[in-house]
């Protein structure tokens, strides 16, 4: 039989370092590959590995600068970040010691103290917390990594088992005092960057562990069309196959004609994605059983299955040049790796997971060339990220497990682990509470994937208009505004990408000396404009408000979804009706949306902006959009990546926001800012503009609806794709001081308490009183903190307010 090799699966890789960064004896080796970043290996062979591991792929770096001392019995190596001393003798915690300038040391064989955290293979079972590992980043500065047993790349690009011999050390000291974006920039350095996905990606994923057939699903995906709901993603669960764990052939008594249904879904706008258990293998009954016993060579005289093997290379060759192409030329557009069985293989070492991920990765890429490649799959182990996207398993639809999951995403980051995608509204067990799933819906549309899924429960679907009316219209508006999103995702998502950083991030990668930042785990930021921090707990029946405690940081900031005005740098706590949840852009923010207020299936680029802008400090954003993706339609991308830039400037002396009208419409609205018309001048060309419109709106963007008023600005007319736009604020505007008041009101009539309650209430918020008199006198009214703390809120929210 002729050896099927994997010459074809190359990927980029540097591994061999750079010589001058070699410091090395007869049974130790030390690297310093950056100015983060310093190498540790004994042999007692003496033979070092210079191949790339799962974890590290890139070593060959400028030399940094350092000095070396060295005599019979020591040697010390000495950066501006840190002094090891080492005694030459095999590694101990005594023998090997570093010494950091931000202070601290670390002894070999420490144990990993105050890490942040990293993430978790899966959350399957999992209801509410569980252990999330460890990442690259602690509170002390520094971390250490032990490489020493992951599998290797060989030079046939195949996987391979380290060097026998169990006196053999392989690690990683990441020394960074408090900068931790430059520690996670340099992790990304070493093990390869974070790529970029397709656009369609950021948008609705629709899946379900479910018994369809072609036409019921095609009804599905037209019933969500029908109800305004954008998706982009067509997830297709294991049912598609005949009986069985696995199966690669389409049961033609569900979809008697897989290449049609396949059309249909593109014909949507909709990629994709099958259900794939490899573990029990390919079995006599699969179409594809004698090609693939033909490329093996296996006997197929007594119909036996043909096992899979990851540790072969004549196996996963076959498995994505002969399985899974054959299934890709019917219509799949990617792969969904569900592997559950366990870490060993048929090599030492080898995780089956970690050859899936990134073969099926590399294959997908060759497959679809003008398409960024994507599986869908779980967590295989530091490294990982270069194989999005993230798989989260099968979560317990609890509150616990909701309020884990911000957490737990953002967390990821600190391993590099941008893209996880979780069930939304959680897949198996648990209860039927739609406030629960609301507020699960709620949290996808601010996490890096929103995928709906559950399982073949009847009780179970996740179909938004299933639900009380409630909360099916918040759940609706929430899918929506998911897609009016595209354009700040994406643009964040390529940003971040090429700076090395992951869409969401937790607070104190921006506040690292803040104690504060440490204390909210849940709160994140999303993008570079955009605080989240979810509601993860039910509201209260009496008040109909959710509470959730954060830190605002410093700056002025406004909730986009109300449009209040909060001082900066400030430990509260916030309540929201059931269609909101604080979303906190500050002083100097640019957020661009789909100007749509029902986007298209698919994610193409849109036609029209409507541009958020929060005035207070100067502000730039640059729109960026694939000029591939203007036609969403199935084959319409052709050719490489090449990207559109569209910047909008505002700058806060002039109180002037400037930009290109790039053949698009437009639309700013200028939140918590209220200006007449008169107020307000349009230039297009530096010419006043006729066609622009200036109107004062009381209401906001689909779900971003407001409580103050914004001044919005609307280009009614297309204009020229060169042609200037100048919005014309004039000059150092402020944003407003709001007047609570009648909100206050609003409030306490709708409250389900005591009317002797309500009167001793409103005679407190609407009297003249400072602000914090009337906080005091709240407080004492000994009445519970879900009922005073609402008001409370507004009061002090902004210390310039008239309440103040």
């Amino acid at each position: 039989m002729k050896r099927l090799i994997m010459d074809k699966y190359t990927f980029p890789h540097d591994a061999v370092a750079n010589p001058h960064s070699v410091v090395s004896g007869p049974t130790y080796r030390f690297t310093v590959i950056n100015d983060v970043v310093l190498r540790y290996e004994w042999a007692e062979d003496g033979v070092f590995e210079d191949r790339p591991s799962t974890f590290v792929i890139n070593r060959n770096f400028p030399t940094p600068s350092f000095n070396c001392k060295e005599d019979k019995h020591k040697l010390q190596i000495i950066t501006h970040s840190y002094h090891l001393t080492y005694n030459k003798h095999r590694f101990t915690s005594d023998g090997l010691v570093v010494k950091f300038s931000h202070g601290g040391e670390w002894h070999y064989g420490d144990m990993p103290q105050e890490n942040l955290g990293g993430t978790v293979r899966t959350l399957d079972g999992v209801d509410g917390r569980c252990e999330v590992g460890a990442g690259i980043l602690s509170r002390l500065g520094f971390t250490a990594h032990d490489d020493s047993n992951s599998v290797l790349f060989g030079k046939d690009n195949f996987m391979a088992p380290r060097r026998p011999g169990d006196d053999r050390i392989d690690g990683y000291l990441f020394c960074y005092g408090h900068d931790f974006k430059k520690a996670i920039k340099a992790f990304y350095s070493i093990s390869g960057s974070q790529p970029c996905i397709p656009r369609w990606a950021l948008g609705n994923w629709w899946s379900r562990y479910y018994r369809y057939n072609a036409d019921e699903y095609i009804t599905l995906m037209d019933k969500f069309n029908a109800r305004h709901i954008p998706l982009s993603v067509a997830v297709v669960d294991m049912d598609w196959h005949l009986s069985g764990w696995t199966g690669y052939t389409w049961n033609k008594k569900l979809f008697p004609n897989p290449e049609a249904f396949a059309q249909e879904l593109h014909d949507r706008r909709l990629q994709m994605s099958l259900n794939d258990h490899p573990h029990q293998g390919i079995r006599s009954y699969e179409e594809q059983y004698e090609a693939m016993a033909k490329a093996l060579g296996h006997d197929t005289t007594g119909k036996s299955t043909i096992p899979f093997d990851c540790a072969d290379p004549n196996f996963m060759h076959a498995f994505f040049n002969t399985l899974h192409r054959s299934l890709e030329r019917k219509g799949c557009d990617f792969w969904w790796i569900d592997w559950q069985q366990g870490t060993e293989s048929n090599m030492p070492g080898l995780d089956p997971l970690w050859v899936l991920n990134h073969f099926q990765y590399l294959d997908q890429g060759q497959v679809n060339p003008n398409s960024e490649p994507i599986l869908f799959s779980r967590f295989a182990g530091p490294g990982s990220h270069r194989y999005p996207l993230g798989f989260s398993g099968d979560t317990i639809s609890t509150w616990a497990s909701l309020q884990f999951q911000p957490e737990f995403t953002a967390t990821a980051s600190n391993i590099g682990y941008g893209w996880w995608s979780h069930d939304i509204g959680g897949h198996i067990s648990g209860y039927r509470d739609d406030e629960l799933t609301t507020r699960w819906v709620q949290l996808g549309v601010f996490s890096p994937i929103l995928r709906l899924h559950s399982s073949k429960n009847k009780w179970h679907s996740k179909e938004p208009w299933s639900y009380r009316p409630e909360y099916s219209a918040v759940m609706e508006k929430a899918l929506r505004l998911r897609h009016q999103l595209v354009p700040y995702l994406f643009t964040a998502h390529i940003a971040v990408s090429e700076s090395s950083l992951p869409l969401i991030s937790p607070l104190y990668w921006d506040f690292p000396t803040r104690d504060e930042a440490y204390r909210y785990p849940n709160e994140f930021f999303f993008g570079p404009s955009l605080v989240v921090a979810p509601i993860v707990h039910p509201r209260d029946r009496r008040t109909a408000l959710a509470e959730v405690k954060l830190w605002v940081p410093p700056h002025r900031q406004v909730d986009i979804m109300t449009g209040l005005v909060y001082d900066g740098d400030r430990e509260t706590v916030m309540y929201r009706s059931l269609e909101r949840l604080p979303i906190l852009a500050s002083e100097g923010s640019i957020i661009p949306l789909d100007a749509k207020g029902v986007p298209q299936n698919g994610c193409a680029n849109p036609g029209e902006f409507e541009v958020l802008v929060v005035v207070g400090r100067n502000a730039k954003f640059t729109i960026l959009e694939d000029v591939r993706d203007d036609k969403p339609e199935k084959g319409a991308r052709v050719g490489f990546r090449k990207y559109r830039s569209i910047k909008v400037d505002y700058d806060q002396a002039s109180g002037r926001l400037k930009t290109v009208a790039c053949g698009k419409k437009w639309v700013f609205r200028f939140l918590s800012l209220r200006r007449s018309c008169s107020e307000v001048s349009v230039l297009v060309d530096d010419s006043p503009s006729p066609e622009a419109a200036v109107t004062v709106l009381s209401e906001g963007h689909s779900m971003l609806s407001t409580l103050s008023s914004t001044t919005a600005v609307i280009i009614h007319s297309d204009l020229s794709p060169d042609s200037t736009i100048t919005v014309d604020l004039g000059p150092d505007p402020q944003l407003d001081i709001l007047d609570h008041t009648e909100t206050m009101y609003n409030l306490i009539h709708d409250f389900q308490i005591d009317f002797g309650v309500k009167d001793r209430v409103w005679t407190i918020i609407s009297g003249e009183r400072p602000a914090k008199a009337k906080v005091a006198e709240l407080l004492s009214l000994d009445l519970d903190q879900e009922i005073v703390g609402p008001f409370i809120e507004l009061i002090s929210a902004d210390s310039r307010g008239p309440q103040s």
